[in-house]
């Protein structure tokens, strides 16, 4: 029995399963946060972005029909954003602008002054990607130049503090993503380099009997994927799990996240564990097939 057992921890191909998995799937998790963290800025950064607004003041008097003109003109232009094919555009008339005043301050004052002094306002959504500056400027002029536009506003220091910011947090994102991603391969390369060092004796012993490179490698190779997928899998597992309790303490936050955005996240953490495997494995035994005998000491 006790050669037996002795026998397979000397098997062609095995070495420490536990701590290997271990190290592995720790790198990928860490790696899943933060692709979901760079997804969550993401998704909250544009859904700022689709709620920056400009107020279209109409001139006063003008017919039901000149007012449905100009909204049906503004509902097709590009730079208004559209969900479901639907044009973000809100017509508020004068009487319900008056009451909502009223309503929030307690004061009526068209009986005060004996007429209302406000105007009809289409409130647009513009589309994140026409946000910059000189497009919201141009965006200003195009429209009061349409008849029966009194005037445009928009808070121009609120879209260029929102703009300058998501330029700071991508350039970070984006350092990160790159250092995240070299850690995760070297720790899972050296994870794998020092769990093959209590075999390379066994690879030489291999190597003096005959055996080609192909057949000493293929049982490391196999293990090594199937380590890196089962890590993968045990990631997206705890990523999972990690998701559904935060769900619960901080509700809506899964509205964050878009479905086939995990998705792309899952196969992305399952790639990286089987190619990193697969390609740290096949270096290492590489090298220690190399190596005379007294580096092998």
């Amino acid at each position: 029995m006790a050669k037996e057992k002795k026998y397979r921890k000397k098997k062609l191909g095995s070495y420490p399963f536990a701590s290997v998995v271990f190290s592995i799937t720790l790198a990928l998790f860490v790696m899943g946060l933060f692709g979901l963290l760079i997804m969550t800025t993401k998704n909250l950064t544009r859904l700022i972005q689709e709620n920056v607004e400009m107020q279209v003041f109409l001139h006063k008097n003008l017919s039901e029909n000149e007012i449905v003109k100009i909204t049906k003109i503004l509902s097709s232009k590009d730079y208004v954003t559209k969900k479901a094919g639907m044009a973000q555009i809100e017509h508020i008339t004068k009487e319900a602008a008056a009451k909502a005043f009223v309503k929030e301050t307690g004061e009526d004052f068209v009986d005060f002054l004996g007429d209302n002094p406000l105007r009809d306002v289409i409130i647009i959504k513009v589309d994140p990607d026409f946000q910059a500056a000189a497009n919201l400027s141009e965006i200003k002029k195009e429209i009061e130049f349409i008849r029966g536009v009194y005037e445009v506003t928009y808070i121009e220091n609120l879209v260029q503090s929102i703009n300058a910011n998501v330029k700071k947090i991508s350039f970070v994102l984006i350092g990160f993503s790159v250092i995240l991603l070299i850690v995760v391969v070297i720790l899972i390369n050296n994870t794998i380099k020092l769990a093959l060092f209590s075999q390379r004796f066994l690879i030489r012993s291999m190597q003096l009997v005959g055996a080609t490179s192909s057949f000493i490698r293929k049982p490391f190779l196999s293990r090594a994927s199937i380590f890196g997928l089962l890590s993968g899998f045990l990631a997206v597992g705890l990523l999972w799990a990690l998701l559904h309790f935060v769900e619960r303490q901080v509700e809506g936050i899964m509205d964050l996240l878009k479905p086939e955005q995990l998705l792309v996240l899952a196969g992305a953490i399952l790639m990286v564990g089987l190619l990193v495997g697969f390609m740290s494995t096949f270096a290492a035994i590489k090298k220690y097939m190399k190596m005379s005998l007294d580096e092998l000491y």
